[in-house]
């Protein structure tokens, strides 16, 4: 069968498996690595071989890297303090070390015993957040820390992508620790040239990009960009992946990160599910018998390893005996940045087939059992902590006090401005969307936090976590793009209050039929503004005038449809 036909079977296992998975609400990252298991050679059905698969899906995993970048900055970086930082990097240092120690004793070289910690260090964020979505508990104390630490292993994993590579070139210790050390000499110099870069070339490359208001010249530039970090990176002997990440410390930095995280993530989504699919063609179903013993026992250190490790050091950081045991339940799942380790083991022949087995099964296995863990996290944590269970609807202790919700701005025009100068006179948490770098740059200048971004883009309101906004003020001048912003809204976040901008009485009859909670017309709400100026002369009292002017807007201008008014 030639590439072609191996490509388009490819993907119409992976449509269909995914869709499936969508539909049973199962994260996809499993789907896809089901979809490599039927395509492998390990397994009855049509086997997919392309040469450059491999070459191409590594890609996944740099712009998944990149977009963790974008998300941690290195303003963000010094900006963390307390339990997050503490507790998701103790956690990840600590699980390394204790399994890596009981990997060694149990007679397995130390280089190998490194990665199995590693490995088993990493959480999978999706299957958290995902279930904690359905159980209702991702606003919670536990849901809150928990998806923080996951978030921010992908961090503290970052030196692991610097290290693996090296221990599979050098036997003995000397060596070792001499490739270690230049290893780490040659991902500082690369950080240094992509901070030099980064600070000097890449906002002045992204401020020329928008200003020619093109969306095909700006993903090109981000293409560019990552993929240049990563080629610098692997030039100097490390992986493709810390030069992705790289780049987006740099670019997280500017105001264009929401809108370059928007561009990049099909792409990303597209080659993290074919880096999957490269996982799942590398596991064999015919080696599990002789290691089920093996990769049991993996999977349960997987599990119980990191959920006393972290139920301990939440409890010692100050949390009390429920959340510290339900925040370290959701953290046992096993983690899909661990099976790129794996990859990364495999290639650089740390490991062998056979450990490889035991590894890739083991993360498998634990991310099915951390999945159930986590759905019962409330029960079980109760049990351990002595307490009678609560209801599952009663978080009560376990909420986060939670800072007051932000306001979302889409456009920073003339009304843009001035609601944003009403919210930050009141104090109020706000960040503003535009596509007009002079406004921009004019806003920031103002103090105001605006960022460069589409906000009709569905991939950027996906990424600007709208989930944690109290309102959302849409004041794009151009109705149609209005519409799409609302609709998008309306579909994926039924319960946030949206307050649109239009231009005359039918477009505010659109936007609300579209779902916007209130759209006010410019010229009627200046006429009425002007009535209501011309009743207060004529001394209507100011109480009556409000009734009024309430009434015309409650009643959504039928008042004044029915006169045929047009501004």
């Amino acid at each position: 069968m030639d590439h072609l036909g191996q490509i388009i079977i490819l993907l119409a296992m992976a449509v269909a498996v995914v869709l499936v998975f969508q539909r049973l609400r199962i994260p996809t990252s499993l789907g896809y690595l089901l979809v490599g298991v039927i395509l492998g050679p390990y397994t009855i059905g049509p086997n997919v071989y392309v040469p450059e698969f491999r070459f191409i899906a590594e890609f996944g995993v740099v712009f998944l890297l990149f977009t963790i970048g974008l998300n941690y900055s290195l303003p963000q970086l010094a900006a963390l303090r307390g339990q997050v930082l503490l507790l998701g990097s103790g956690q990840v240092v600590f699980t390394t070390l204790v399994v890596t120690l009981l990997v060694w004793l149990a007679g397995t070289p130390l280089t190998v015993a490194f990665v199995f910690g590693a490995v088993f260090a990493q959480s999978s964020t999706t299957i958290i957040g995902s279930v904690l979505a359905e159980l209702g508990e991702d606003s919670s104390r536990h849901g809150r820390f928990g998806l923080a630490m996951s978030v921010f292993q992908d961090v503290t994993a970052v030196p692991f992508l610097v290290i693996i590579p090296v221990l599979g070139i050098s036997t003995t210790a000397a060596a070792l620790s001499g490739a270690l050390g230049w290893a780490l000499v040659k991902a500082l110099l690369a950080f240094a040239a992509v901070f030099l870069v980064g600070r000097w070339l890449l906002r002045p490359l992204f401020h020329m990009v928008v200003w020619r208001r093109s969306a095909e010249l700006f993903t090109l530039s981000v293409l560019m960009v990552a993929l240049l970090a990563a080629w610098s990176t692997s030039s100097l002997g490390l992986s493709l992946a810390f030069g992705g990440f790289l780049a987006g410390m740099m670019i997280g930095e500017t105001e264009f990160r929401h809108q370059v995280e928007s561009t990049i993530r099909p792409f990303r989504d597209v080659l993290l599910g074919l880096f999957f699919v490269g996982i799942g063609m590398r596991f064999d179903p015919m080696a599990i018998p002789p290691i089920w013993h093996w990769v049991v026992l993996g999977a349960l250190t997987i599990v119980l390893s990191k959920t006393l490790i972290v139920a301990v050091l939440a409890w010692r950081s100050g949390l009390d005996a429920v959340v510290s045991w339900r925040t370290g339940l959701l953290l046992s799942v096993g983690g899909e940045f661990g099976l790129a380790l794996i990859a990364i083991a495999l290639d650089a022949t740390v490991i062998d087939g056979v450990l490889g087995q035991i590894l890739i099964s083991s993360v498998l296995l634990a991310m099915v059992l951390g999945a159930v863990l986590i759905r019962f996290n409330g029960a079980i944590a109760a049990r351990l902590a002595g307490r009678r269970a609560r209801a599952a609807h009663d978080t009560g202790a376990d909420l986060v006090e939670v800072p007051a919700e932000h306001v979302v701005i889409g456009g920073y025009g003339r009304v843009g401005h001035t609601i944003a100068v009403l919210l930050q006179a009141r104090g109020v948490p706000f960040i503003a969307f535009d596509s007009d770098p002079e406004r921009i740059a004019q806003a920031r200048a103002d103090g105001h936090p605006v960022a460069y971004g589409d906000f009709a883009d569905p991939e950027l309101l996906a990424s600007i976590r709208l989930d944690q906004a109290a309102l959302v003020v849409v004041t794009l001048n151009q109705t149609e793009t209005a519409l799409a912003a609302v609709a998008y809204l309306a579909r994926h976040y039924p319960g946030l209050p949206v307050v649109a901008r239009a231009r005359d009485l039918e477009s505010s009859a659109r936007l609300l039929e579209a779902g916007a909670s209130h759209a006010h017309p410019d010229a009627i709400e200046a006429s009425l503004h002007l009535g209501a100026l011309a009743l207060e002369v004529l001394a209507v009292p100011a109480d009556e005038v409000g009734v009024l002017v309430q009434g015309v807007r409650e009643t959504n201008y039928r008042t004044l449809r029915e006169a045929d008014v047009t501004p």
